[in-house]
């Protein structure tokens, strides 16, 4: 069998090999001619695979380590035996990291306590279900909108709010939605002018799902026209080509990494693994995996932290976004850079907390952390 598989993936290039003959190449340099003869290709978001690009060539299984599709032409490999698979959930525990830790610094930075704000989580599958309960942990009051959820789970539909409702509401507004560009629940530009006109609390906002959810142009008239408190974006519409204007005026710009934790990428390749196994029957058990990377320094010592400064010290010990904003903000034309050579970065379960007080210590062991 013959893979191609993106140079970026992480934690593959040791193991991808005992399912075939496997070659390596950046994922912005895939093209018919590089994946004519493959059987396999294991991908990320940064190739669009259509008719164009698949017509006339060998592949019989797309693996794409991300939880996202909209990369993927579905209805053409659906009718043309081109089987494709994702790695839904892979990174959801990053997501919350990162939404965890950009909540405590608007917290901070604006001085008030999450515990008093209402939280509209837009989007609420594996991600946005992590988030809401890390929500819940720390305090605030969380409403969530999901309309194909509350359609297609009618004993669950009292757990779900419209989103007039937490326009209404809502004191931060985060989404985690896919893209879809048509259907009853389209989601491109879901946040457009109309909708930040009818807001009610100028709330904060967050993306960390997919650009296009949002108007680029929107939201800029949102921010300078004072309708929205600010913006954290990590997904951008035309990302590599991040908008300079809005980079300037959003409170924290990331370059699509909130999901880039160690162990996100990990699980999302051996997601994909697993999903060659499985549709080859190959049978590969245990599948051979490679090792996570320790921090250096996994204990966080808060003994002489205040109780009030140590929830926040303790998730940025483990994650800071707006170290990677302001370098993003200094150099916006390193945004695929800064996606390819990421740092290590573990999630609260590689870190233990010590001399936490005993109130704290409740929301640290809930979020994770060793205690």
């Amino acid at each position: 069998m013959k893979i191609l598989a993106d140079a970026h993936i992480p934690y593959l290039k040791d193991v991808a090999q005992q399912f075939g003959e496997v070659e390596f190449l950046a994922g912005n340099k895939f093209d018919k001619e590089a994946i004519r003869d493959k059987d396999v290709l294991i991908v990320r978001t940064v190739t669009h695979f259509d008719e164009k690009m698949l017509s006339g060539t060998n592949v019989k299984l797309i693996c794409s380590a991300t939880i996202g599709y909209d990369h993927i032409d579905t209805e053409y490999c659906d009718t043309h035996n081109v089987a494709w698979r994702t790695a839904p959930g892979c990174n959801a525990s990053s997501v919350e990291q990162y939404v965890t830790s950009t909540l405590l610094h608007l917290a901070y930075k604006y001085d008030f306590d999450l515990r008093d704000k209402v939280i509209g989580i837009v989007g609420v599958g594996n991600v946005g279900t992590k988030v809401a309960a890390a929500c819940k942990k720390l305090g605030m009051t969380v409403l969530l909108n999901d309309p194909p959820r509350a359609n297609n789970e009618p004993n669950n539909r009292d757990l779900f709010v419209d989103l007039d409702t937490i326009k209404q509401q809502a004191d931060i507004i985060t989404f985690h939605t896919p893209l879809t560009k048509s259907g009853k629940y389209k989601t491109y530009h879901l946040a457009d002018a109309s909708f930040f006109d009818t807001l009610s609390n100028q709330p904060f906002i967050i993306n960390s799902s997919r650009g296009s959810v949002i108007s680029t142009e929107a939201i800029k008239g949102a921010i300078k026209g004072g309708l929205i408190s600010g913006a954290v974006i990590d997904c951008w519409e035309h990302e590599p080509n991040v908008d300079s204007e809005l980079l300037k005026l959003v409170e924290i710009g990331t370059p699509h990494i909130a999901g880039y934790s160690a162990d996100g990428k990990w699980t999302a390749t051996k997601m994909s693994l697993e999903n060659i196994n499985n549709y080859f029957n190959m049978g590969i058990n245990p599948i051979k995996l490679m090792p996570i990377v320790e921090p250096e320094d996994n204990v966080i010592d808060l003994n002489d932290i205040p109780q009030d400064k140590q929830l926040p010290y303790a998730v940025w010990k483990t994650y800071l976004p707006t170290i990677e904003s302001d370098n993003l903000k200094a150099e916006p034309d390193k945004f695929t850079w800064f996606r390819a050579n990421y740092p290590l970065r573990r999630e609260y379960h590689a870190y233990k907390v010590v001399n936490a007080d005993k109130d704290v210590e409740k929301v640290f062991k809930a979020l994770g952390f060793g205690v």
